[in-house]
């Protein structure tokens, strides 16, 4: 049975890079019908903030990645992990290191000089035939793991292949601080093994820790899950992602006007691909989706990309869910939607316009707000000779039938009347009415709009230049 996890610590908010992680352990399980499970490592008790599980939790429950196991809290097993620690101790495995801070620096800084890796020198690992310093009084001891001193580890990575570290490379590692509370690497591996995890998905920041986390699953007896190791993501320089690059928490973009499903889509396709499909849906990506075509190399981050794949999926999006969606950001503006026209309809007349539900919200603001057109709009687009023919125009708006085809006819009658081109009317008509200069075609705002909110519009415009 496949068993895949995601292990955020909730030391700030679910980014790209946490988010993309999560989406890969998440469609490897739903592929093979597996359980997914969502664990918060919370054991840095100076980072971990409630703010930052809650921001992990929306940003999951935002995405749609639905865990069938979890939350679990690292914190809430802190007696399960001293316990495996006890085996470890009585199994020879671990020991009592009584060596402080200071002389672990000492030493580390005594090895750099020599040209040397900086390593714990196993000056209180037990040894047959070594004789053990007296532990020291008001010093209470850490407890380092007891790593082979020869061979290698090695596993064949389910992304990059063949990894084999030897173990000359790797000191004994601090399982447990000198409170009694473990480390890191060490919850992971009892978490791992107890959740019975056969695929472990994370980023290739932690290779190094992988080789420390295999022999203490050996001295544990434990089966060893599959490692696969997915390149980070890059800014489009080719630098670390940060901020500045779009790095920002998975819930901005959720206030940036993002669909879940499109900035889902978008990851899918950070260092993962099938042929060159563009647009696909989670089905059809669970579907595709294998460890195998993940690039060994990093992904890099096209802010551009992803405005091209959200508007790809307004463009299809339901009606009434874009009118869900866009409601908030209009009334936030101000817009009251009691006085316009359905806003299903306004979405589907502006959806293919624009790449943004922000952008959405912006375009469909005429529809439930007057914007004044302004001195400047007035100079450059509405010339004396348009006047009289907009006047005239609003006379017979009130005479026909308010629908679309009639609005052009109309205008396109005034317009061979007056001698003037169409855009010599049409463009002052939008401004008056709209205070925009850009919008869906004309007669099909006019129609959403509706006769009364024209007329009185224009009405109320003319009336000012009469003045």
């Amino acid at each position: 049975m496949i068993r895949t996890r995601f292990a955020p610590s909730p030391t700030g908010y679910l980014h790209i890079g946490g988010a993309r992680t999560a989406l890969f352990s998440w469609a490897y399980a739903r592929k093979h019908g597996g359980t997914f499970i969502l664990r918060i490592e919370d054991t840095d008790l100076e980072r971990s903030t409630p703010e930052s599980v809650e921001a992990i939790l929306q940003g999951m429950d935002w995405l749609g990645l639905d865990y069938d196991e979890g939350p679990f809290y690292q914190m809430q097993r802190m007696a399960r992990y001293k316990e495996v620690i006890g085996q470890l101790l009585a199994s020879g495995h671990a020991y009592h290191c009584y060596a402080s801070k200071e002389e672990v620096e000492t030493m580390r800084e005594q090895q750099r000089a020599a040209g040397l890796k900086p390593r714990y020198d196993g000056r209180w690992r037990p040894e047959p035939g070594k004789d053990l310093p007296v532990p020291p009084t008001g010093i209470a001891p850490v407890v380092r793991f007891k790593n082979p001193l020869e061979g290698s580890v090695a596993w064949n990575d389910l992304v990059k292949g063949i990894i084999e570290i030897s173990n000359s490379e790797l000191d004994d590692l601090v399982i447990a601080r000198p409170d009694g509370t473990p480390t890191y690497n060490f919850c992971v591996v009892v978490d791992d093994w107890d959740m019975n995890i056969t695929q472990v998905i994370r980023g290739d920041d932690h290779v190094n820790n992988t080789p420390r986390q295999i022999n203490i699953l050996k001295a544990l007896g434990a089966t060893l899950p599959q490692y696969a190791h997915v390149p980070m993501i890059l800014g489009a320089d080719g630098e670390r992602l940060s901020k500045r690059h779009g790095a920002v928490s998975v819930m901005q973009y959720l206030e940036d006007g993002y669909l879940p499903e499109a900035l889902l889509n978008y990851l899918a396709r950070l260092g993962w691909a099938h042929g060159d499909e563009e647009i696909f849906s989670m089905a059809r990506f669970v579907e595709w989706f294998n460890l195998e075509a993940i690039s060994r190399s990093p992904a890099k981050f096209n802010p551009e990309k992803l405005l091209w794949i959200n508007q790809q999926y307004l463009k299809i999006a339901d009606d009434v869910r874009l009118a869900e969606l866009t409601t908030p950001f209009l009334l936030r503006d101000g817009a009251n939607l009691a006085d316009g026209p359905a806003l299903t309809e306004v979405v589907h007349l502006l959806k293919e316009r624009v790449n943004t539900l922000v952008e959405l919200a912006d375009a469909a603001t005429i529809f439930y707000r007057y914007i004044e057109p302004s001195g400047e709009q007035l100079a450059q687009h509405l010339s004396p000779q348009a006047v009289p023919a907009l006047t005239t125009l609003t006379n017979n708006f009130l005479l026909i039938d308010w629908k679309r085809q009639s609005i052009q006819e109309t205008l396109k009658a005034v317009v061979a009347d007056s001698g003037l081109k169409m855009p010599g009317i049409a463009m002052p008509l939008r401004v008056l009415v709209t205070g925009a200069t850009q919008t869906p075609s004309i007669d099909a705002t006019l129609e959403l709009l509706g006769r009364e909110t024209v007329v009185g519009r224009l009405q109320k415009q003319l009336a000012k230049l009469a003045d």
